[in-house]
Order: structure tokens, then sequence, then C-alpha cells
């Protein structure tokens, strides 16, 4: 073995025991993908590289979503494969990288193929766990090496990246668990639990990085009349809608949870308080507005909010549930204004703030 060989297998097992530490350190599903991609990128030699992963247990399907890194997506394009499909079978049957002529070889008529081969792979890789796939990895296009011409993979680099599968598929199973156990069934938000976890994860990155992450609390406002007035299933029905419109107000990196009863909080990364005041406006006033209708009743929702800032030079002394307790606090200074409204946690305002909290 030259040189040059030993120093790409350093360099592989390097990457491998990167992977392995995000594996064993992260809970996050899709900060486990992006660890899997880029590894894989580095190591096979490729520009791109893309996974589809399971959806929820009721989609029945393997979706691509946002995880990709320069594949050419087409902007129109549903990038679903079904999990009962002959591509995901054959890819079982495989159980080791494959290229796409080898699939078309097996299946020569399938069109979640076609929707593979539009992304125009080198290599397909399932992951697999307990002989079922539970992911797709896809490679682009190779980087030419020098002087190679051969742009084809080698055996050592297919038994490289079946190993990287391997672990995947292990941590994906593992990522999915925890996302079913940590997400209310009713509202599809995280736990407190989890948003605690995440939370001090992102607070210490925050530090590290000297950046800032802002979090908002959420009241609906008299919500205990909702339920007196219209029962809890109607109750369970605002619940639920209001969580969707919150989801769906933010983005990927954000985290929306559900605090507890009518409470939600969101974790905005990377944004400071007054951003996090706009964003908290915007769905603010999406809920006012939106039409509420149970049983034929047209229903009038409003939510109260508050929002704290964390950085290194605001408070970088705060606990996690130090700084939710801040935007709790700015928040039941939004319900003793009269509610309907957001207030942020100004340092001023929060040395001056009068305890008492208002009940619904």
């Amino acid at each position: 073995m030259n040189g040059e060989s030993q120093e790409k297998e350093i360099f592989d097992l390097e990457q491998t025991l990167n992977l392995f530490k995000s594996l064993c350190t992260t809970i996050e599903l899709p900060k486990l993908i992006q660890s899997i991609l880029y590894t894989s990128m580095a190591q096979m030699r490729v520009t791109g590289a893309g996974m589809f992963t399971m959806g929820t247990l009721e989609s029945g399907s393997f979706r691509l979503g946002s995880n990709v890194f320069n594949l050419e997506l087409d902007p129109v394009g549903k990038y679903i494969i079904p999990m009962k499909s002959p591509l995901v079978s054959t890819l079982s049957s495989f159980a080791a990288p494959v290229t796409l002529g080898q699939l078309k070889d097996k299946i020569p008529v399938c069109k979640d193929l076609d929707t593979i081969g539009s992304l125009k792979p080198t290599l397909v890789v399932p992951l697999i766990f307990r002989r079922r796939v539970n992911g797709i990895l896809l490679l682009g296009e190779r980087i030419e090496n020098g002087d190679e011409i051969d742009l084809g993979y080698s055996e050592y680099e297919k038994k490289q990246i079946a190993t990287l599968a391997s672990l995947g598929a292990v941590a994906v199973n593992n990522a999915s668990l925890v996302e079913i156990s940590s997400t209310d069934m009713m509202t599809h938000l995280k736990y407190k639990y989890y948003f605690y976890n995440i939370l001090s994860d992102r607070m210490e990155a925050s530090l590290n990085s000297n950046s800032v992450l802002s979090v908002i609390m959420f009241d609906i406002d008299f919500f205990k009349k909702v339920n007196d007035t219209y029962g809890h299933n109607c109750g369970d029905y605002i619940l639920a809608s209001v969580a969707s419109i919150i989801k769906k107000s933010i983005r990927g990196k954000d985290l929306a949870a559900r605090y507890g009863g009518e409470e939600f909080t969101l974790l905005l990364s990377g944004e400071s308080g007054r951003n996090a005041c706009k964003v908290a406006e915007r769905i603010r006033k999406m809920v006012e507005t939106y039409p509420f209708e149970y049983q034929g009743q047209q229903i009038h929702i409003t939510i109260s909010g508050g929002v704290a800032e964390f950085s290194t030079e605001m408070n970088s002394n705060l606990s996690p549930e130090e700084l939710v307790d801040v935007a709790d606090k700015a928040l039941y200074v939004s319900k003793n204004k009269g509610r309907n409204r957001i207030t942020y946690a100004y340092p001023v305002l929060m040395t001056a703030l009068d305890s008492e909290q208002p009940q619904d």
C-alpha cells in the first residue's frame, strides 16, 4: 500500500469517526442526514448528494424533501417513492450500493426509478436496518482526481459507502423513534422535554459562534371559555389548528413545541428578538383572522405572545429554563395589557415587570 492510499484510508476513518460522533450526540433527524450527506460527498468525491427518507408512518412513502445538496431538481417535480414500490424491494434485495444501470437491468419499467434517474445519480445506496430499507442515498457527479479518467467506484469505495450507509440506517431509525416519541399526536408539534434538549444545544452553539437566537411563548386567549362553551372536542380542534398555523409559519431549522395545555413555544435560530417579534406578530395576525369553524359555528380565536432573545452580549449566563421563563413573563405582560398582542422582553421591562398573572 503506497503513502497516498494510506492517507486516503486514514481520512476515510476520520470521516467515519466524525459521522459516528454525530450519530451518538445528535437527536435531530435533519442534522443527522446533513452529516451523512456531507461525509458521503467528501469520501466519494462527488459534487452533490441527496437522501430519500421515510415520511410519517401514515404517509407510506419515502420523500426527498430538503435532504439534498447540489442535485438538479425539477421545481415542479414531486420526489416521492412509495414504500411498496418495486424499486424499494429491488434495493432491499441488492442490500449494497448499485448503479442506475444495475437497477434498470432488474426493473426496466418503473416510474419510481425514473424519479431517481432524473437526479442523475452515479451511485444509489440503500440504507438498510433489520433487513428493511429506511432510506435511499443518491450520490451525484464525481469529481475528477488529477489525471484519473475512470470516474467509476472501486470496490474499496463501495465498501466505504456501504459502511456509512449501515451507520446511517441505524441513526435514521433511532432518530425516527425519537421523532415519534417526542411528538404530540394531536398538534404534531414536539413535547416540552424535546424542546429543552434542542434549546440547550442551540444555546451552546450560539455561545460558541457568538450568534443569537430567540424564543417565543404563545398562549391561546380565553381557551378555558372555549372548552366550557363548545366542549373539549372543539378545544382539541382549536389546538390542532393553531399548531398548524404556527408550524407553517416557521422555517425548517426552527422548532415549535406544545409547551403544555394551550401554550406553545418556538425556537428561532439566528434571529434577534426584534426579528422574532415580527414572526410572532405575523402568526398572531394569522390566528386572529383565521376562519375557525366548529359544527357550523364561527369561533373567533386570538393568541398572546412573549419574545426573549439570547446572545453573548445580553444574557449569556441564562439556562434554557430561565430563557423560556423570560419569554413566559413577557407573554403575561401581553395578557395583562389586554391580550391579542406580542411583547418583547426588554431588560428594562423585565426589571420592572409586575408578577401578577391573569386567569383565563
